[in-house]
Formats: structure tokens, sequence, C-alpha cells
């Protein structure tokens, strides 16, 4: 338990949260998935790039790029929500996560 001074000199005491603190470290470490893959994915959920760029925070052209492997996503939130954002669709649509010639 930490306390941290405020102003006016009233204390806020605030508490360590473990498993929150591991959710952070594991998506800010997670892996994209295979650039092969990402526009598969979200065209299973019926999603279009422009609802992915609204979520995430981004132009429908950093989706575009992304997806085509021009790209990838810069280090910070929007990687991670996207990163989140495709591991959960690939959660939801396991067959979707597959190449054309059916490699993984």
């Amino acid at each position: 338990m930490f306390r941290l001074s405020v102003c006016g000199g009233e204390e806020v005491t605030t508490v360590h949260d473990p498993v929150a603190a591991v959710q952070v470290l594991l998506e800010n470490h997670a892996e994209l998935p295979p650039v092969a893959v990402r526009a598969q994915l979200r065209r299973a959920a019926g999603l279009t790039q422009q609802q992915v760029a609204e979520v995430v925070g981004v132009k429908p052209l950093a989706v575009l790029r992304w997806e085509s492997g021009a790209v990838e996503p810069r280090p910070g939130v929007k990687r991670s929500a996207y990163i989140q954002l495709l591991h959960g669709l690939a959660r939801r649509y396991p067959g979707a996560a597959t190449t054309s010639n059916g490699d993984p």
C-alpha cells in the first residue's frame, strides 16, 4: 500500500493491483497476428477498416497499411488496442485466422 500527498495536504491511499499490472504487462508485450490474417479476422467479424480505425483511434489508411504489412503499428496504446481487437477476433472466429493456402 502506498500513501501519496496531494495538494492541500490531503493523503490518498492507493493499492497495488498485481492482476491489473500483469494484464498491462501482457497487453504491452502481446504479438501481432501475422499480416496474412489481420484483414481476414476483421472481415469475419463484419467490420470495416473505418470501424476498426475509429475504435483504435487512427485513420483508416493506418489500418490498411497494418493489414497489408506496409507498416507495423507503433508501440503504445493504439497498438495495444489493435492487438487486443485482433486476438479477440481470433478467439471468436478461429477458422478465419488462416491464409488462403491453408497455412495458419
